[in-house]
């Protein structure tokens, strides 16, 4: 009788240890897995990952690793597929949170463009991927839309401000190739037509007007604070909550949406006028220098149609 339930004892112990092995998360190594709804054929949970594809986005980093005088930048090529998932250079500051299936921009300030002050985590968009001088007209249009997050950012001490403002999404201005022939610019840089602050939880929207709407001709072309201005707009609070943005360009229009709110929509003479052509960037632009700051921005998903 007794070798009866040392049997039974053997079995049961046996049967509960195998399903407990096969209900752990499986590790990779370099990732943190998580339940999801849903397993593979084989009974494992699976990974999920951040709504991006990176096939017609250039990454710009807040460091110079390779000493070159500007911050490092990856092509598409290092980034799809999950190349930046190996990057060692890269995942220090985008990365995957497998957790809520997002992926991470972080920033502080240290090594900034040609044209700002200012470091960044940011994706710039490549209409194609081997030649950033091909973009886009206000009059092809394009939008952009995703879910993201300020997940944390450092406390400004220097201002009456509560923390540190970043920008997460533009829609950045460049001279034209024709232009640029045309008159013998020595840089193609434009304004930013739409930048997207996070402020003390507050989204702002900064878009680009004529300081005198009667400004024609070659002097559209200038970048400087005496033809074009901010017109600021505030969207709404956010807060460190998910959220969801849009920005449609059309010609001599935008749409900036928040989540399900009415659209902020510009339709003006600066607009009509704007001889700039566009690309799209997003990501985390920390609009500091203080030392000891920084900011995380949490992307779920980012999509570009045009």
């Amino acid at each position: 009788m007794s070798r009866v339930w040392v049997f039974f004892l053997l079995a049961f112990i046996n049967c509960s240890t195998e399903n407990e092995v096969q209900n752990r998360p499986v590790s990779s190594g370099n990732e943190t897995l998580v339940p999801i709804d849903g397993t593979s054929s084989t009974g494992e949970q699976e990974n999920t990952y951040a709504s991006i594809d990176f096939s017609n986005w250039k990454l710009t980093l807040p460091v110079d690793e390779n000493n070159n005088g500007s911050p490092d930048e990856y092509l598409p090529a290092s980034l799809v597929n999950g190349a930046y998932r190996s990057n060692n250079q890269i995942k220090p500051f985008m990365y995957d949170q497998i957790e809520d299936s997002s992926i991470v921009f972080y920033t502080y300030p240290q090594s900034s463009t040609t044209n700002s002050s200012y470091s960044r985590t940011e994706l710039r968009e490549l209409i194609d991927p081997s030649n950033s001088r091909i973009n886009w007209t206000l009059a092809q249009g394009g939008e952009m839309k995703g879910r993201l997050k300020l997940e944390a950012i450092s406390t400004d001490a220097a201002s009456n401000m509560e923390y540190h403002k970043t920008i997460v999404m533009q829609i950045h201005g460049i001279i034209s190739i024709s232009d640029m022939e045309t008159y013998g610019f020595s840089s193609n840089n434009g304004p930013p037509l739409i930048k997207i602050y996070w402020k003390d939880g507050f989204l702002w929207c900064h878009k680009k007007s004529l300081v005198d709407e009667a400004t024609s001709g070659d002097a559209l072309l200038e970048v400087s604070s005496s033809i074009w201005t901010d017109e600021k707009d505030n969207l709404g609070f956010v807060g460190f909550d998910p959220f969801d943005l849009r920005i449609a360009a059309t010609n001599a229009k935008i749409e900036v949406q928040l989540n399900e709110n009415e659209p902020l929509i510009y339709q003006d003479i600066s607009l009509d006028k704007w001889p700039f052509e566009n690309y799209f960037k997003a990501g985390n632009y920390l609009g500091t220098t203080a030392q000891g700051a920084f900011s995380y921005v949490k992307f779920y998903s980012l999509e570009i149609t045009h």
